[in-house]
């Protein structure tokens, strides 16, 4: 059953590849990590969530959001697990840590559009979790058309996820599922001026410049969360 709608609009995609034992040693017990071609990836996902509603209420709610996530396996159904959720919307992340048990931080962001770049600024402000700023401009790269990834590619991989999952504080696992077309996908770029969500989660800065994917809107639910 769903329980949300809304949009996610301007979502820039910034990976990074990693040894599989770092992603490995963070996980809690029954979900493993999920690699492509022997890589594991960590994500950085900027983006608007927009008209965030109970599925059927007229009423909805627009922030700016970012994520660190990294990719994973339940042994049958791969998804999605995050390290953080930080959002610029008080009442939001007070439902979302009480109905999906996600780790979501307050933070003061400004999400700035002009021509087909995204400036996205954040700096965290909730006091459960370390500081982290993050400061970059990204959109599509030149002369790059939306596209929907192919099956098994490192795009697909990357971004064709309909399940998360989340761990609470005594490291039981739940999941929840989303539901939303395929990914309309371009070549991205970014300039990059500050990221300390790595360092903010126990991770080294990465190395190297990311793989920048960018996409422009998708409409998206999501379900209930249950016990993995």
């Amino acid at each position: 059953m769903d329980l949300l709608t809304m949009a996610w609009r301007d979502v820039g995609f910034l990976h990074w590849p990693v040894e599989p034992e770092v992603v490995a040693a963070t996980l809690p017990d029954g979900l493993s990590v999920d690699t492509h071609e022997g890589r594991a990836w960590l994500g950085v996902v900027p983006f608007e969530m927009a008209d965030v509603r109970p599925r059927g209420s007229p009423l909805g709610r627009s922030f700016g959001e970012l994520n660190l996530r990294t990719y994973v396996t339940d042994g049958t159904t791969p998804g999605v697990y995050f390290y953080n959720l930080d959002a610029d919307d008080r009442l939001g992340v007070s439902v979302a840590r009480r109905l999906f048990e996600l780790p979501y931080y307050r933070a003061s962001m400004t999400v700035r559009r002009r021509g087909d770049d995204v400036r996205f600024r954040s700096q965290r402000t909730d006091g459960r979790a370390p500081p982290a700023d993050f400061d970059a401009t990204y959109g599509p790269a030149a002369d790059s058309e939306p596209s929907t990834p192919e099956p098994g590619s490192r795009e697909a991989f990357l971004v064709s996820r309909y399940r998360f999952y989340v761990a609470d504080r005594d490291g039981r696992v739940y999941y929840a599922d989303i539901d939303h077309e395929p990914w309309p996908l371009q070549a991205g770029r970014v300039e990059v001026r500050r990221n300390e969500l790595f360092e903010a989660n126990g991770f080294d800065d990465p190395v190297g410049d990311p793989v920048v994917h960018y996409s422009p809107a998708i409409d998206v639910t999501a379900g209930r969360l249950h016990r993995a």
